[in-house]
């Protein structure tokens, strides 16, 4: 109960400083521009996650930038599905051959194309479609406190992901394996606030060629947003890679011993931002 009571207040607090913020600025104003040690970015005024962190610290996801980057090369081509506006995926550019960048909110596919131009970025291929295990519509919500947060609609829809009143529209959705056939990448990020379940379903085939794969895993998106048991989701995971990093806990496991801290962990409530399947 308390920690319920937590979440709410916290949730609103977030709200009513994104809305403050957003009038001081003019409803008109849509993106500010800055520039920061990710590259040059045009990012919402109301967005207190990503945007928040490259306006007023000059950086985000520096220390995740620099995981990814141990697991390709210049010749690596790279899968980012959930690329929000760029701000991993134009970084990674520069140190790869090719990305292709996937983003199912309209809004963020917006900023992310200025923020490619922005940065003369011409090596990612970017597709304003939703990953999932079929083609489909399906109901999508746009936060906009945490843009990011977007995601399709929960089996569970609670508070904190809809305390900003995010607008739901639909969006139309894709198997991987048969909108980018014959594509194959030596990593793949995925990180699209609980649809991960559903995007790894319909990329078989790219996962059972991909050298690393890093996803985010957070035990509530899985629970709440796809409705799956942890089992479902690890059944995804292609039997070829051999090692789990849980950067969380700074460690690289063996990936029998792996699975079992990640069974502790779900069942604690712990979730690490991006874990890592590789060999």
């Amino acid at each position: 109960m308390l920690k319920s009571l937590y979440w709410r207040v916290n949730f609103w607090l977030k709200n009513k400083k994104s809305n403050r913020l957003q009038n001081s600025l003019g409803k008109d104003v849509k993106a500010i521009i800055v520039e920061t040690k990710n590259g040059t970015f045009a990012v919402e005024p109301a967005d207190l996650e990503v945007g928040a962190k490259l306006r007023e610290k000059g950086e985000y996801g520096i220390d995740e930038i620099k995981r990814i980057s141990q697991f390709i090369d210049k010749n690596s081509t790279v899968l980012i599905v959930g690329a929000h506006i760029g701000s991993l995926a134009i970084p990674i550019a520069k140190t790869c051959s090719k990305v292709v960048a996937i983003e199912a909110n309209p809004n963020n596919f917006k900023l992310l194309q200025t923020n490619v131009k922005l940065n003369n970025t011409s090596n990612i291929t970017l597709h304003n479609i939703a990953a999932s295990n079929k083609q489909e519509i399906i109901k999508f919500q746009l936060n906009t406190v945490n843009s990011g947060g977007s995601k399709r609609v929960p089996v569970t829809n609670h508070y904190m992901y809809t305390y900003d009143n995010p607008e739901v529209i639909e969006v139309e959705a894709y198997a991987l394996d048969t909108y980018l056939s014959n594509e194959d990448f030596d990593l793949v990020f995925i990180d699209i606030e609980g649809s991960e379940y559903f995007a790894m379903q319909g990329m078989a085939d790219i996962l059972g060629k991909t050298k690393s794969l890093i996803v985010e895993f957070l035990p509530h998106h899985i629970t709440n947003v796809a409705g799956v048991k942890l089992a479902d989701f690890l059944g995804n995971i292609p039997r070829h890679l051999t090692k789990l990093t849980i950067p969380s806990k700074n460690k690289t496991y063996p990936i029998d011993i792996g699975i079992v801290t990640l069974e502790q962990m779900f069942e604690s409530g712990q979730g690490d931002d991006g874990i890592i399947f590789h060999n």
